[in-house]
């Protein structure tokens, strides 16, 4: 569904995307994780045609995304980081403006807006001024205007960023939903608990460049699946192991205090670039 072949993007000498290839099949949910100014948000700009690549190639469905331009808007829906919703309309007019520019006819248009609105469960919202929506109301019909011409491909960035946890978990249950669907999902993130909740695969960013691709699983796999934490002079230790076996015989053999427990994507990311994902 989309094809990437050594995209780059340059901002004067600064390189922010560096030749990354991927290929994210149809009814997958993707994810780009890594650290702000990793390259992700960049990538995804490309992808939806915000910004023009400086080299290579990237397909969507097929159509190629500087040639193809008409084509790849119809297959593609965007829900950016910032909210950009018109606060001044109503959910339902900010709907039915997606609708008319994509030239939607009226009776398809109406129809399609209330499938959304109980879809993104906003129905009883549609007459309330955008401006009046809690934060995660404004997620969730940002996720509909996306929708609303029924596109193959939705792209995500940072869809949860400065949610609170419970309605974070609501947009979670939303994404897995669109993709029970068919849909095809690509969202970055720099939530570690998000991408392991959510995606079948994970690419690692880190300054333009993707530097691990795989499952979780797979990811964590690379590093070790158990790790032995240890507090030495201030610092905190990290010793990784293939299983919990290997991992009790080591912490047995040291005399200090020790924490036992399964590795995370931050333990790979941390092995991999020597950083936090938050740094």
């Amino acid at each position: 569904m989309i094809k990437i072949n050594q995209l780059t993007k340059y901002y004067g000498k600064i390189k922010a995307v560096n030749g990354i290839d991927l290929h994210v099949g149809g009814g997958e949910i993707f994810g780009l994780l890594g650290p702000n100014g990793a390259g992700k948000t960049t990538t995804i700009r490309m992808l939806t045609m915000l910004a023009k690549p400086s080299g290579g190639k990237a397909f969507i469905n097929g159509y190629e995304i500087t040639r193809d331009l008409l084509k790849v808007k119809k297959e593609i829906g965007v829900v950016p980081q910032y909210m950009n919703l018109d606060i001044e309309m109503t959910t339902w007019e900010n709907l039915e403006l997606h609708g008319r520019l994509h030239k939607m006819p009226k009776d398809d248009r109406r129809k399609r807006i209330q499938e959304l609105l109980d879809y993104v469960e906003l129905r009883d919202r549609a007459g309330d001024l955008v401006g009046k929506l809690s934060g995660g109301m404004k997620r969730r019909l940002m996720v509909a205007r996306a929708l609303m011409h029924y596109p193959h491909v939705l792209f995500l960035d940072e869809p949860t960023v400065g949610l609170d946890p419970q309605t974070r978990r609501r947009i979670w249950d939303l994404i897995r939903r669109m993709n029970n669907d068919g849909m095809t999902v690509l969202l970055t993130t720099h939530y570690i608990e998000e991408s392991e909740m959510l995606c079948h695969r994970i690419g690692i960013m880190d300054r333009g460049q993707l530097i691990a691709l795989g499952t979780p699983e797979e990811l964590k796999k690379r590093v070790g699946e158990v790790v032995v934490e240890t507090l030495n002079q201030g610092c905190t230790k990290y010793k990784f192991f293939a299983d919990r076996e290997q991992a009790v015989k080591y912490a047995r053999s040291l005399k200090q205090n020790v924490i036992i427990r399964e590795s995370n994507l931050e333990d790979v990311f941390v092995e991999l670039t020597g950083r936090k994902v938050g740094d």
